[in-house]
């Protein structure tokens, strides 16, 4: 709680210094995408036998209620109130016309009985589980082709428990892939606000397939150490925005995704016109991240007003080869990181495979990136760009970005390879791939 508040702290200080009062002035939300909706029907997970001791099983009562809900449609949709208590409980699926609604001190805590755990099948864009091989465990709290769906409260939290899972991913014991504290899949118009996210097993918060997508005022948290707990991670979805939240978690804070090689590329959805903005995170792995899973494309993604610390790459996107996919029109503004391994990381060699079926020549494309506004302290190495010998990346647009080392008033210098486009008021100075002085494709951004 003290790292929290502290790196609260540290945020405002930094807004403080990086934002001027003009580009605060007009304050962007993400309400215009997905209205609220006051449900007029409310019922109590206590009206259908739920006890919040922290001890009795509650499965029967989440999975009743949810029911009642599917089956009476009442006009305007339902609350489901879950009330100060700590309700444990197996996994549950969401309906639509749903509102899930934690009061303070209302804690979904999930067993950590795992045998008995649901299967479904790997999806489609994947074409296996993340992890391993065939299906994958369903997520704590998912929710598969529902609409009008909101997850809110007054801050109550969602518990993963997820330190079984941890345990048996290090111990390689796991036989198929970990859920996901909550997932979305072929959904739209869903709402997730004022709700603490804590100990996922795998990723916290996973959109795929889906469109209209708000997340906003949410905490996420997870021990640095913990494996594979993205944030939250927009996959093949679109219309999605996410806004005024804290990330400390044990992989990428925030990381769009669109599939994974020949099933990505085949399942071809891509992920687009995605914003990111007012976000705090912590994290040993990225900040805001494109990637690795890119095969169905990645497009019109806004980033801005970001504060990151301790972390071990600020700003990254990444992809590989046989990964295909484009990605284009990305627009990184207003970051802020301290204490990071590398400030900026744009690479092609980056990711596994799920197979061998892959196609190697298969080559992804990366252009039209732009990354302004960036101040970092203490930051190990500025940045890193390495396209594809058969792919390079181009309309890379560097400007005003500020990323001071350790021991000096700069980080050391820039690695660049098969990059092309140009920069402005960068230091340290980039590579020479970036620093004409005739901006070319990048006029526009100059």
């Amino acid at each position: 709680m003290l790292r929290f508040l502290l790196e609260i702290l540290l945020c405002f200080a930094a807004m403080a210094n990086l934002f001027n009062s003009s580009a605060l002035a007009e304050v962007l939300t993400c309400s215009n995408i997905v209205p609220m909706r006051n449900r007029v029907d409310k019922i109590s997970i206590t009206d259908f036998g739920g006890v919040g001791d922290g001890r009795t099983l509650n499965t029967k009562a989440f999975r009743e209620a949810t029911y009642r809900i599917q089956h009476l449609n009442r006009r305007g949709g339902t609350l489901l109130y879950i009330p100060p208590g700590v309700f444990l409980t197996e996994s549950f699926n969401l309906t639509s016309h749903m509102t899930l609604y934690l009061a303070r001190g209302a804690v979904i805590k999930a067993t950590q009985i795992t045998e008995n755990w649901p299967l479904i099948a790997p999806l489609p864009s994947y074409g296996r589980g993340r992890e391993r091989p065939g299906g994958r465990y369903i997520s704590f709290i998912h929710g598969d082709g529902v609409h009008d769906v909101i997850i809110t409260g007054e801050n109550g939290t969602i518990d993963g428990q997820g330190d079984v899972w941890w345990n048996m991913w290090r111990q390689r014991t796991l036989q198929f892939t970990r859920p996901n504290l909550v997932e979305f899949v072929n959904s739209e118009h869903i709402i997730i606000s004022n709700v603490i996210f804590k100990n996922s097993p795998f990723w916290n918060i996973h959109p795929v397939y889906s469109s209209n997508v708000v997340i906003r005022f949410v905490t996420i948290l997870a021990p640095h150490d913990s494996p594979n707990t993205d944030g939250i991670d927009p996959d093949s979805s679109s219309n999605v925005c996410i806004e005024d939240s804290y990330i400390s978690c044990g992989d990428d804070a925030v990381a769009v995704k669109s599939g994974w090689d020949e099933y990505g590329i085949a399942y071809g959805r891509p992920s687009s016109d995605i914003t990111i903005r007012r976000l705090t995170a912590s994290s040993p792995f990225a900040g805001i991240a494109i990637g690795s899973e890119t095969s169905g494309g990645v497009e019109n993604i806004l980033a801005e007003h970001i504060n990151l610390f301790n972390m071990g790459v600020g700003i990254h996107i990444k992809t590989n080869s046989g990964r295909g996919g484009t990605i284009r029109n990305i627009t990184m503004s207003h970051v802020y990181m301290e204490n990071a391994r590398k400030g900026i990381k744009i690479s092609g060699n980056v990711g596994d495979h799920p197979d061998d079926k892959f196609n190697p020549n298969a080559l992804p494309i990366v252009k039209d990136i732009t990354i302004n506004n960036v101040w970092g302290v203490k930051v190990l190495q500025a940045g890193l760009i390495q396209g594809l010998k058969d792919s390079p990346f181009t309309e890379i647009c560097l400007s005003d970005i500020n990323l001071h080392g350790l021991a000096g008033p700069t980080s050391p210098p820039w690695k660049c390879s098969d990059v092309f486009g140009a920069a402005r008021q960068v230091s340290p100075s980039p590579c020479s791939e970036l620093s004409s002085n005739q901006p070319g494709s990048c006029a526009n951004y100059f």
